[in-house]
């Protein structure tokens, strides 16, 4: 487990945990950080803050001092925990 703050431009994560005040935390889960979500980081201004991520269709501008009390496991890990089926072509 890691903070979104950590991906690098083109990484995903997959939400684990907002740690944030109430508010702000309740607008963000209204925008799709929910728990399981999957999270991009997919550009980064280039003074390196914010960081613009895309959840559920919905592109967002964080900076670094909010990514980082957000809390995201890698993609490979969750993949690991839940076994996926191939589709038959």
């Amino acid at each position: 487990v890691r903070v979104l703050s950590d991906l690098k431009v083109g990484e995903c994560g997959v939400l684990v945990a907002l740690d944030l005040p109430s508010g702000v935390q309740n607008h963000l889960m209204y925008m799709g950080f929910l728990p399981h979500a999957q999270v991009w980081a997919l550009h980064r201004a280039p003074a390196g803050d914010p960081t613009v991520y895309s959840v559920d269709g919905i592109e967002i501008a964080l900076r670094r001092e909010t990514a980082q009390a957000i809390r995201v496991e890698d993609l490979a890990v969750e993949a690991e925990s839940e076994p996926v089926l191939a589709e038959a072509i």
